[in-house]
């Protein structure tokens, strides 16, 4: 069983959170996911690749404040 979906609103305003400070964060090239900039590896996939630079992180972050969410969380697979 999911969550409740979050309101588009509040995916908006930690967009802004995550693009008014973009080097505190990376996007994962596995998921696409943007994880803190101190992670090792990607917690939704596991993958250690990721991009850090600016602009990608705030592209990503807008792309995602405009998309449903649609990860499997842990309680999805139990």
């Amino acid at each position: 069983m999911s969550t409740p979906e979050e309101p588009k609103d509040s995916r908006q305003k930690q967009a802004e959170k995550i693009a008014s400070h973009p080097e505190q964060y990376k996007v994962c090239e596995g998921c696409g996911s943007i994880v803190v900039a101190r992670a090792v590896t990607c917690p939704s996939c596991h993958a250690y690749l990721f991009d850090s630079s600016a602009p990608r992180v705030i592209l990503q972050a807008q792309t995602l404040a405009l998309r449903n969410p649609n990860s499997v969380l842990s309680s999805d697979l139990n």
